[in-house]
């Protein structure tokens, strides 16, 4: 059963968002615009390796009357997997990050390429330009290439690309060349951010193998783990908060939106976060309180 966050007098704080500028449905500026319709008073935009959004959103939530945290998710690789880390609070300018940034990009169309030559078997006529189309000119993912291949009548739905040519194990199930996550972890550091461990229930880990995670993700300067997402069952929500207590970490949340439409995943409605962990958004550089 999903809790929506106490809106008064307590804020409503979501900390894993995207938009177009990764690989969500809504610019900028409308996921801004939904979050203030669902009640959101504190929001951090947290595109895929980019912060391109990041002026419009800001923009939007100075004329919305809601609080933007700086916010990016950042892939990286732990031992054979690839795994997610959310920057947040950190500075925007920093030179330093900003290069980090530019090599994470670069990444990105590096995979994207690789998944045009993978399914150029498929005949799409200029399937990479189309699906860079799709994704407003940003580098594309794999669900850009999924609609760019029902578009072009390959499938009939984004669901039999996945299943047929994108999904795990198919031709176009590409893995990028990631930095080390202790890597990641420093680029927001230096930054002056926090770096947060994202759903860690989703990488299908076991138990022991999760908690070598978490303990190598604390040691690397790591200092949160997102303990409520959206669509997160009450066991896991439970095991993550021990593990959260256990190795002394704070504690993040969010609902990791990426189109409207999906009750699980909305803006601002996330599973109530467990009594006696250290909310995250209490350390950044202007803390929140509630």
């Amino acid at each position: 059963m999903f809790v929506t966050i106490p809106q008064d007098p307590k804020p409503c704080i979501d900390l894993h968002c995207h938009s177009t500028a990764s690989d969500g449905a809504l610019a900028p500026a409308e996921l801004v615009a939904r979050a203030v319709e669902k009640g959101v008073s504190h929001l951090a935009l947290t595109d895929h390796d980019t912060i391109a959004g990041l002026p419009e959103a800001k923009e939007a939530a100075i004329a919305g009357g809601l609080t933007m945290i700086n916010g990016v998710e950042l892939s990286c690789v732990w031992r054979t997997y690839t795994i997610h880390v959310v920057g947040l609070d950190f500075d925007e300018t920093s030179p330093a990050f900003l290069k980090a940034l530019s090599i994470q990009n670069e990444n990105r169309w590096q995979r994207a390429r690789i998944i045009a030559d993978k399914l150029s078997r498929l005949k799409v006529d200029s399937l990479l330009e189309k699906a860079t189309e799709l994704a407003g000119g940003d580098v594309p993912g794999r669900p850009h290439f999924a609609q760019a291949l029902v578009d072009a009548e390959v499938v009939p739905k984004v669901a039999h690309a996945f299943k047929r040519h994108l999904g795990a194990g198919k031709p176009g199930d590409v893995k990028a060349c990631w930095p080390e996550l202790g890597e990641v972890v420093q680029w927001i550091r230096d930054a002056g951010g926090i770096a947060v461990l994202a759903h860690p229930r989703k990488y299908k880990l076991s138990a022991t193998r999760l908690r070598e995670l978490v303990s190598d993700f604390g040691k690397a300067g790591g200092r949160a783990i997102e303990v409520s997402i959206s669509g997160q069952s009450s066991g896991d929500l439970g095991f993550v908060a021990e593990l959260t207590r256990r190795e002394g970490l704070l504690a993040s949340q969010g609902s990791d939106f990426h189109f409207p439409g999906a009750a699980w995943c909305e803006l601002g409605r996330i599973t109530k976060m467990p009594e006696g962990l250290e909310p995250v958004w209490h350390h950044f550089r202007e803390p929140v309180r509630g």
